[in-house]
């Protein structure tokens, strides 16, 4: 499989860790940060999207409350996130207004990105920020969030968040250049991988713990990210970010490693799609939403003439055209009571009937999966 170019990459979620944004003393390091900035400034005119994911919330908190992260228990990790999350964002969002660039904090839990029907709510929130020139800085929502129910770092957060958008490309920026056979810096014999086709547990067994006392994650975890992300369709890369402009190092062909995805973000998405076993009802169409369907549009109301079986937004429907035959399947963006009130209805009468503006679609283009019927 050839190396995919970076600057072919146009939808980029950057993680940022704990220990390139935070020193020894958790003191952010604004010059670094203000570098970071620069970089989005220069990947956005180049035309790519970009999404940041960025630790450092509980470490900076940490300062503020004057605790000992090592010490502490979860309630008062908990506090330490509130406290260094404003400052977090506002320091990413001084950073960026200096380029003109707007910024918008998003906060999520694992249920955002893995509940189906809150991921559409997390993801329509997300590429409408894209959509309107803003980028996102997300962090998990670690106030709320417990041991039992939460992501662990922000390596596999990343990568869910890639997974969600339909990203092209991951970046994990570390204090690290990519990935070794072992340890560099316990082992001089060493082998740096600049690519990595496939994830083996060979690899995840060459995986080192944690080397910093602010991050939380480590090559291993790195690895999972990339298992999560390539799978997804969605490219990763591990490079270092201990230098300042670290983006601009990258795409100047600093050195890192990559790990290719085996399909496009889209054809991931229909394939996983394609493999939901649990469907909960059913969308029989008129000729001209089948016809669209098969044109490669999103299945508005009006192209709906019934709505068969109980189902949530976010669950699996059949779609099925006027013969009854099977065409493929999606993702409802309502539930099947809502579907039934409005199905036959232009989308602008969508508000007044179920007394909100909802979305547009019933089923979105990226959303379903049509069968080859060949």
């Amino acid at each position: 499989m050839p190396k995919p170019a970076l600057k072919d990459l146009r939808r980029l979620v950057v993680k940022i860790g704990s220990s390139l944004l935070v020193d020894g003393q958790n003191q952010l390091n604004r010059n670094w940060l203000n570098s970071l900035a620069g970089d989005v400034d220069m990947l956005r005119r180049n035309g790519h999207e970009v999404l940041i994911v960025s630790s450092g919330a509980v470490a900076i908190g940490c300062q503020v409350l004057g605790i000992s992260r090592q010490r502490s228990r979860l309630e008062e990790l908990q506090a330490a996130a509130a406290a260094g999350q404003v400052q977090l964002v506002h320091a990413y969002q001084e950073a960026l207004s200096a380029h003109g660039i707007r910024a918008a904090q998003v906060l999520l839990t694992p249920d955002d990105t893995e509940v189906k029907r809150r991921f559409l709510n997390a993801r329509g929130t997300l590429e409408k920020l894209i959509e309107h020139g803003v980028v996102p800085v997300i962090n998990e929502n670690d106030t709320v969030a417990t041991d039992e129910l939460r992501y662990g770092d922000n390596d596999r957060l990343a990568a869910r968040v890639a997974q969600t958008v339909m990203a092209d490309g991951l970046i994990l920026l570390s204090d690290v250049d990519g990935f070794y056979t072992a340890d560099p810096g316990l082992n001089p014999d060493a082998e740096f991988l600049n690519v990595v086709e496939s994830i083996s547990d060979d690899h995840m067994r060459m995986a080192g713990a944690s080397g910093s006392a602010v991050g939380s994650g480590g090559m291993n975890t790195k690895l999972q990210a990339a298992r999560i992300a390539t799978h997804a369709g969605c490219a990763t890369i591990v490079a270092s970010g201990a230098v300042d402009s670290p983006l601009h190092a990258l795409f100047g062909g600093a050195r890192h490693t990559i790990f290719p995805a085996a399909a496009s973000p889209a054809a991931a998405r229909k394939q996983w799609l394609a493999g939901i076993l649990e469907v909960r009802g059913e969308l029989r169409l008129d000729e001209g939403a089948a016809a669209a369907l098969l044109n490669g549009k999103s299945l508005l109301p009006v192209g709906v003439v019934e709505v068969v079986g109980q189902f949530r937004r976010g669950d699996a429907v059949k779609l099925a055209g006027p013969d009854g035959v099977e065409l493929g399947r999606g993702l409802a963006a309502y539930s099947g009571e809502e579907a039934a009130s409005i199905r036959g209805c232009r989308s602008n009468q969508i508000e007044e009937i179920l007394g909100y503006r909802g979305r547009s679609v019933m089923v979105h283009r990226d959303d379903m999966v049509l069968f080859d019927r060949t």
